[in-house]
């Protein structure tokens, strides 16, 4: 069975019309920048902050698809470690990446190339898909980003010190997602129909 022909457009293969390699790299490049302008949204917080960092990730990854996500992501720590201010709070460099919040910013490639798939799938035409494939993507994040900062902070701490006080703000991202992405595609919908 051909599994290609199961899978959905995602928004970035709806505009505009022309494909090719060009246009995926600067749609690669357009990702990378929109985490990086989301990660400048921070509230300070030890050992670390909570920022609009994850859900850039999450969007990216739903807006983009799996691949073309993924790849921003790959972009963006790469930009990072090269030196660019692109980290929460204008953080920069290798260093950065070594440090306790690196398994995060390795787990959001996971996350956008998972929100990607899910959104291949058409999940990110519901409210509910919508959230649980965002849910699905913040849990790869936490799933890479803990035991690395368990290294850092102990297994005793981890999950007061890189869980618990993110939850609430993960949960608003959902339903921001879940309430704007479905309407996006009903509006685009409606406005094929009425060119009809």
């Amino acid at each position: 069975m051909n599994t290609k022909s199961l899978s959905f457009p995602v928004f970035a293969d709806v505009f505009p019309a022309s494909r090719g390699l060009v246009r995926d790299i600067a749609l690669i490049i357009l990702g990378s920048i929109i985490v990086a302008l989301s990660a400048r949204l921070e509230i300070p917080f030890v050992p670390v902050s909570v920022t609009g960092q994850t859900f850039g990730v999450l969007l990216v990854g739903i807006l983009l698809g799996k691949e073309r996500g993924a790849a921003s992501l790959i972009m963006y720590i790469a930009e990072g470690c090269l030196g660019l201010p692109v980290f929460a709070g204008g953080a920069a460099g290798f260093a950065h990446l070594m440090g306790p919040t690196g398994g995060y910013l390795i787990g959001m490639v996971a996350a956008a190339w998972i929100t990607g798939a899910f959104a291949e799938m058409g999940w990110d035409r519901r409210c509910t898909t919508t959230a649980a494939a965002m849910l699905f993507g913040n849990i790869a994040i936490y799933v890479f980003g803990l035991p690395w900062l368990a290294k850092f902070t102990g297994w005793k701490c981890v999950m007061s010190a890189g869980l618990i006080p993110f939850i609430p703000g993960d949960l608003v991202k959902l339903i921001i997602a879940a309430l704007i992405i479905p309407r996006g595609w009903n509006l685009l919908s409606k406005l094929n129909q009425q060119k009809i």
